[in-house]
């Protein structure tokens, strides 16, 4: 999933100078496969909870590449006018990716338990950085042949994933498939209701870690072009470091928070404030030592942040609701994919300190949401009735241990 925008940006100034393009204009090719994801997330989700995860991942990966095959065909034939096209491919590209990664962390929850479930999911999202890490260098070296062969990658490489994920997966049946959408629907809300404070604070908080991400990969895609005329591999090795540092950081966190769920609050806490400082200290610098410093502790801060969240939303549902709470934790993350670059191009054009403090503003309002809202974290109408009951008369003259 994460080739999707990774690999395409590295050779973003290629299509901008090949199509005459400008800054906003280019970044629709990212936005315009984010979107799509995560307005369609929600639906696969639903249907993956209806008719099992492999049959919604299946289609969504053939569409997928499906989306690939139009965006790399568009300019063989049309030359300099392909851009509306390379768009609309994008957009099928973008609602197969609706169905891939964010099932895939579903099946997950379904799969394991307990500390083998955080452990699942820092792998999940470690491969989504190591994915992150490849697909620059990747994207880069394709794109030595032509711009648009990097769209050409990606229905290679999703037939091998369709064949692995029909052999190999095997999914745990669900009871919720017989239930009636009233009920489930019913249930679902209910869910949501005891969870809100802990789903909100874990929504906003993604959302806002992958919008400063990918802007700061946007923006230093541009920069080492610009100021360096760094292209190619080069560039794309030096794209991957900050997505390195967080791959890393995602697989250590997800072995180290288990199913410590304070550990985990201040784990999403520490992350983002490593995320916020570096931000806001760079317009006092040019140095290109101190960009990739703080680009790198970005890395670090989001690979603390999301194995965390992952594993509060997996965790808040129960498997016949898991599928629909958990791919709205995947949609508001593409929002974030979504909404970073464009936002990235229209302050570059203002000036860098202005994108810098806009994106550590934003990590410490998330800081903020989550010290806020977490309080409530995972707390039922069943446990608060539990703690009502252990306050009354009766029991207070027990010993509580």
């Amino acid at each position: 999933m994460v080739l999707g925008n990774s690999m395409i940006i590295p050779v973003l100034p290629d299509i901008r100078n090949a199509l005459n393009l400008n800054q906003v204009e280019v970044s629709l090719i990212i936005t315009l496969f984010s979107l799509p994801a995560g307005i369609t997330i929600p639906v696969a989700g639903f249907l993956s909870d209806r008719y099992g995860r492999k049959n919604v991942i299946i289609p969504a990966l053939i569409a997928y590449g499906t989306g690939g095959v139009i965006a790399a065909l568009a300019p063989v034939f049309l030359a300099n006018k392909a851009f509306p096209l390379i768009l609309a491919g994008r957009v099928v590209q973008g609602i197969g990716a609706a169905g891939t990664a964010p099932i895939a962390m579903t099946l997950c929850g379904d799969i394991f338990q307990g500390k083998e479930r955080s452990r699942s999911l820092g792998a999940i999202e470690s491969s989504n950085g190591l994915g992150k890490v490849i697909s620059p260098v990747l994207g880069s070296a394709v794109g030595l042949i032509s711009w648009y062969a990097a769209f050409a990658f990606f229905p290679a490489v999703v037939i091998p994933v369709i064949i692995a994920v029909w052999l190999i997966v095997r999914e745990p049946e669900s009871v919720n498939r017989q239930q009636k959408i009233k009920e489930y629907f019913k249930s679902f809300k209910e869910t949501v209701k005891n969870r809100a404070g802990l789903l909100l604070a874990s929504y906003l908080s993604g959302a806002a870690v992958l919008m400063i991400l990918f802007g700061v990969l946007f923006f230093l895609s541009e920069y080492l072009e610009q100021r360096f005329g760094l292209d190619g591999i080069k560039k794309g090795i030096v794209l991957s470091v900050p997505v390195l540092f967080m791959s890393i950081t995602s697989f250590i966190t997800g072995f180290i928070i288990k199913k410590k769920k304070t550990l985990m609050k201040l784990t999403t806490v520490a992350g983002l404030a490593t995320i916020t400082i570096p931000l806001s200290l760079l317009p006092f610098t040019s140095s290109q030592v101190a960009y990739l410093i703080a680009f790198s502790l970005t890395g670090v801060g989001a690979g603390m942040v999301l194995p965390c969240l992952n594993m509060l939303v997996t965790s808040a549902a129960p498997t016949e609701e898991r599928g629909l709470v958990t791919s709205l934790y995947g949609s508001v993350r593409f929002f974030g994919v979504a909404f970073g670059p464009p936002a990235c191009g229209f302050l570059m054009t203002r000036s860098t300190g202005l994108l810098f403090w806009s994106s550590a503003a934003l990590s410490l309002l998330a800081c903020l949401f989550v010290l806020m809202l977490l309080k409530t974290q995972g707390r039922t109408e069943e446990q608060k009735k539990g703690n009502l009951f252990i306050f009354s008369p009766a029991v207070a003259r027990k010993p509580l241990k």
